[in-house]
């Protein structure tokens, strides 16, 4: 496993396991197989409706807390000091632990600075390693940064080779943030599990054309959370620390980048629209 150090000393993991999507009922057994394939880093949310599984697993997986890395996020209608400090407390005891070592607002909308207020409490307070932010488009996150009191020390964002943030990156790196990416294999859009360049890579270390799209984003300096329901692709995912791509090989995967979401455009009015309505469910 490969390691980052955030700007206030914790060690993250560069892989790790993402559960969105993944339905409550079946959580805790594909937690339970990524842990046991040997992944310590766990991605879930509140608005995932999973922390539970995620909770029970960790709790019967047999591996000492301290050596996993949990992290969850505030929903939009937990958004506001005070519904966001106690959805905290109730993420804490859904996923059956003390404190998350990572803590970030999943959207920036709502009252997202009082929910921050609530996690740098609760930072202060042992209830959260670390804090931060997603979803938090460049304008949104210097907004949020240059205001607070603790800075985020990471930006989860949709990232993968054909968008790839690269403006983003930059300004992240001002304020020394971490880049954490979703959906780091796209879903498998612009047929990324069969693009030729990948493909092509791969067959020179015998990896697949998946295994090089998140080796290349590791390389980057991105943390990774792919997410899989299948223990043999959880498997596949993991080992990525075998083999070490070119620089040559790097340019021409960046190359790649279209340099737009694949999924959804965070400054669509309707697309806002569709969260402030989420917030008020």
């Amino acid at each position: 496993m490969e390691y980052t150090t955030l700007n206030n000393g914790v060690r993250m993991p560069m892989l790790g396991y993402g559960v969105f999507q993944i339905p409550a009922e079946d959580t805790k057994r594909c937690v339970s197989d990524a842990i046991s394939v040997g992944y310590r880093s766990i991605d879930t949310a509140q608005g995932y409706y999973n922390e539970e599984g995620v909770g029970e697993a960790v709790s019967e997986c047999g591996v000492p807390r301290e050596e996993l890395f949990l992290t969850t996020k505030i929903w939009i209608s937990n958004g506001g000091y005070e519904k966001a400090k106690a959805s905290v407390d109730e993420s804490l005891r859904k996923l059956e632990t003390d404190y998350v070592d990572l803590l970030l607002i999943h959207q920036p909308f709502n009252d997202y600075y009082g929910s921050y207020r609530a996690m740098e409490e609760a930072y202060k307070a042992g209830k959260a390693r670390a804090i931060g932010v997603s979803n938090f488009m460049p304008d949104r996150f210097i907004d949020i940064a240059g205001f607070v009191e603790i800075p985020p020390m990471v930006n989860q964002l949709e990232v993968h080779v054909f968008q790839q943030q690269k403006i983003e990156k930059e300004i992240l790196k001002k304020h020394h943030t971490q880049l954490m990416a979703w959906s780091p294999l796209a879903q498998g859009k612009n047929e990324l599990f069969s693009n030729g360049l990948l493909t092509a890579i791969g067959e020179a270390y015998q990896k697949t054309a998946a295994q090089v799209a998140l080796r290349f984003l590791i390389q980057s300096g991105v943390v990774v959370i792919p997410k899989s329901s299948h223990k043999d692709r959880m498997e596949e995912n993991f080992n990525l620390f075998d083999f070490q791509l070119t620089d040559g090989e790097m340019n021409q995967l960046e190359a790649l980048d279209l340099g737009r979401s694949q999924f959804i455009d965070h400054y669509a009015p309707e697309v806002a629209e569709m969260f402030v309505g989420a917030g008020k469910m």
